[in-house]
């Protein structure tokens, strides 16, 4: 639930509760001097292993000068509680440190074991410079290419361009196709999604793949029918249709799975069942096939 935002280094900070089984009410406070996923992932990383409490997080990003400290230190004043922070620059991280040692509030630098690691094993210091990993180089602009080829390529568009992907992830629908594409266009993988239509088999492009060892890796997603009928369900309410048709028919559902994953077995396409999973996961085990894909061309 998102509650009144605060100023921060973007002027654009944001307090959210997150509730994790009702109980006591603590304040996480997440300082950056980039966007703050960093600190972010791994404060929820953390906060799911505690039951009973409900945790109110308060996202400081980019902060870089003086007076965006400032501004931290006062919601920190404001609503006590513990810190975390990913700030390279020492000045930046002395003031914070001391801030919240008067306050006396536990305050923890995230990255520090993580860098202290790198600087003992590679024998040299740290360049102290905030957002590196947001730097406009290679890897930045091929996640931006990637992007753009999921989203020109989603729910079966462009099939004609299906050999320059890297992954073509197909399955039935609402088994969470587009939202693992995107994820793994942000890991720089261009990934086009198709959908499995009953009855209408899978289109010529998608059963041309295969014949070349350098053709992109073909993955099918399938889910529970069970779940899917429940989802689809859900889904068709949202948008006001009420009528019973075979889209969410339990034993037509089934049919569809099946078919969905005879033509993957008779392709030797992996096939990934998503019931159970996080879009990560999916994403992590799409990732596995296709450095072994790589390796095998």
């Amino acid at each position: 639930m998102s509650v009144q935002g605060e100023d921060s280094g973007d002027e654009r900070g944001s307090a959210i509760s997150r509730r994790n089984g009702a109980g006591e009410q603590v304040h996480l406070h997440l300082v950056s001097d980039s966007t703050g996923e960093t600190v972010l992932g791994l404060a929820r990383a953390c906060i799911v292993q505690f039951e009973g409490i409900e945790v109110e997080e308060h996202l400081w990003t980019l902060v870089r000068s003086p007076a965006q400290l400032d501004r931290v230190h006062e919601g920190i004043a404001k609503s006590p509680g513990l810190v975390m922070y990913t700030l390279v620059n020492d000045e930046t991280r002395e003031k914070l440190t001391q801030f919240c040692r008067e306050l006396r509030v536990p305050c923890l630098s995230v990255l520090d074991p993580f860098i202290n690691a790198f600087e003992t094993y590679l024998g040299r210091a740290s360049r102290d410079q905030p957002g590196r990993q947001h730097e406009l180089d290679t890897e930045y602009f091929a996640r931006i290419e990637a992007m753009q080829y999921a989203l020109a390529h989603d729910d079966g568009q462009g099939l004609w361009n299906l050999p320059n992907a890297d992954v073509v992830v197909l399955g039935v629908s609402r088994t969470s196709k587009t939202p693992t594409c995107i994820y793994l266009a942000n890991r720089g993988i261009r990934a086009a999604n198709v959908p499995f239509v009953p009855g209408a088999g899978l289109p010529k492009e998608v059963l041309a793949l295969g014949s070349s060892r350098y053709d992109p890796l073909v993955v099918g997603l399938t889910k529970d029918p069970q779940q899917l009928v429940q989802i689809r369900k859900n889904r068709m309410r949202m948008l006001s249709e009420t009528e019973e048709t075979d889209y969410v028919d339990i034993d037509t559902v089934r049919q569809e799975v099946t078919a969905c994953r005879r033509i993957c077995s008779e392709r030797r396409w992996p096939v990934i069942d998503v019931s159970r999973r996080s879009i990560e996961e999916t994403a992590a085990t799409i990732l596995k096939y296709y450095e072994r894909h790589v390796a095998e061309a």
